[in-house]
């Protein structure tokens, strides 16, 4: 089992920055993949970023490119993703997850966290 505890979220003004966190514990060894996802009420969850176990593979939707960042430290089993030049349609609950191959479909995904909410006002 992997356990998964996101921080970080929280109400920021369009332009602005956040980062977000994921501590993840138990046998991380075996989901070397790690991932963010999001979801907007009404909306479907959909993929952020996601970076492999050495962080030599980084991937990202396109609407985050050049301003989000996902990098993880493995001494700390923590996944991080800078968020900056926020826009409102930024606004959703962050997940972060775990699994064994880097990919951007969330059923490739065996662990999840609880979320983290992300405001971003006009």
């Amino acid at each position: 089992q992997v356990q998964l505890v996101e921080s970080g979220g929280g109400l920021v003004q369009a332009g602005g920055s956040l980062r977000l966190s994921c501590a993840a514990s138990g046998r991380t060894f075996s989901t070397p993949a790690m991932a963010w996802f999001r979801q907007a009420p009404g909306k479907e969850r959909e993929f952020v970023a996601a970076i492999s176990w050495s962080g030599g593979i980084t991937k990202y939707t396109d609407s985050v490119k050049g301003r989000f960042t996902i990098s993880r430290d493995n001494a700390k089993n923590t996944v991080y993703l800078q968020m900056n030049s926020l826009k409102p349609e930024d606004t959703a609950v962050y997940y972060c997850a775990a699994g064994k191959i880097t990919q951007v479909v969330s059923r490739g995904y065996d662990y999840w966290g609880q979320g983290t909410q992300v405001t971003v006002s006009s």
